[in-house]
């Protein structure tokens, strides 16, 4: 029936297509870590509450070739309806870890060599073109209106900013994502 069908999808105009499917059960940390790459690209997002905004970083990341995102308990799923919608279905292709600390898990990457650098608009020791993104690290993205919370920046290496014009002095957390992502694939090969 129509009126179950648009309750199900959460729209008005729904068109006919309708898919069911089971959130993939991630790999231990450890795990993911062990099958990885010398130099594995990551990505960890802390306190991102726009579901839009989290599956548009799950796809851009799938794109530009992160081994695996941690998603921190302050984040909003990457498998909620709008963020499935908004990834174009990438939430299934690459390993999501819903973490219960995002401090503690790159505390675990830095002890397995990989740089844990914080994209912070402010203070940042590094612009983007400076970093070498070709060794093992994980970028690390804060919420919206807070940014990365000062536990998760305290366990970052180093900070890092995208260098912005006329006055503008930060992006949307998607934005800055893809300009970061780019600048690590670009840098590895990969584009």
């Amino acid at each position: 029936e129509k009126p179950l069908l648009e309750g199900l999808t959460g729209f008005q105009y729904y068109q006919g297509v309708l898919a069911v499917g089971r959130v993939p059960s991630p790999p231990p940390l450890e795990d993911l870590l062990r099958a990885m790459t010398r130099a594995p690209l990551l990505l960890a997002i802390d306190g991102l509450s726009n579901p839009e905004n989290v599956g548009t970083i799950v796809r851009t990341a799938g794109a530009l070739g992160v081994a695996g995102i941690l998603a921190g308990p302050t984040t909003t799923s990457p498998y909620l309806r709008r963020a499935v919608r908004s990834s174009m279905g990438a939430v299934f292709g690459i390993p999501i870890l819903e973490v219960e600390t995002l401090e503690g898990s790159l505390a675990s990457l830095a002890a397995h060599g990989i740089d844990c650098i914080a994209a912070h608009p402010h203070g940042a020791a590094h612009r983007l073109p400076e970093l070498d993104l070709t060794r093992g690290c994980c970028l690390v993205l804060g919420s919206e209106g807070e940014g990365i919370s000062p536990p998760v920046l305290a366990a970052c290496h180093r900070t890092a900013s995208i260098a912005m014009a006329n006055g503008v002095d930060s992006l949307n957390v998607g934005a800055a994502a893809a300009a970061f992502l780019y600048e690590a694939a670009r840098q590895r090969g990969r584009v």
